[in-house]
């Protein structure tokens, strides 16, 4: 009898600590999308926490250094990295995003520093919400440059070095 006890409080305890793994979980998740992915979902993505992916539009910046307001918009970009390998790499799927009129596009609205590698080309990794209105607000936004940039830094070290 004693025993009985002893291994149901255990298996009370047990359910109890996988309940709140699975509901902390889930209450954090965020998904992963698109720029075409999330136009397809429409109304039901509105309100859900997710990331969002896509290629900036270099013209489309705007940047309040009072209000710390930015603003930009986004093409959209495959988020399989298999794809993107074979249409070039990322540097190349980047400019064909920008300079595909075609290309479905969010604007983003996010509040804070404007960060040094925003520009055009880049590719925006954002974390927020869809608004009603078809607007972005991101809570978090991370920057990735495509290759191209980064080819150029080992040329500007060499050339700061050798004046040595």
């Amino acid at each position: 009898m004693q025993r009985t006890k002893f291994i149901l409080g255990g298996l009370l305890i047990l359910a109890a600590v996988v309940y709140l793994i699975v509901s902390s979980t889930q209450a954090s998740a965020e998904y992963f999308m698109t720029v075409d992915e999330i136009k397809a979902e429409g109304s039901s993505a509105v309100g859900k926490s997710m990331r969002l992916s896509g290629a900036v539009l270099g013209d489309t910046i705007q940047y309040d250094s009072q209000t710390l307001a930015l603003q930009f918009d986004v093409a959209h970009v495959s988020g399989d990295n298999a794809e993107i390998e074979a249409q070039g790499g990322l540097a190349e799927v980047l400019y064909q995003a920008v300079n595909d009129p075609s290309r479905q596009r969010i604007t983003v609205v996010y509040t804070g520093p404007k960060p040094d590698l925003l520009r055009g080309e880049a590719q925006a990794i954002m974390t927020g919400k869809l608004s009603d209105n078809g607007v972005f607000y991101a809570d978090e936004l991370l920057l990735k440059c495509p290759t191209k940039y980064n080819e150029a830094v080992p040329e500007q070290a060499e050339a700061a070095g050798s004046g040595y």
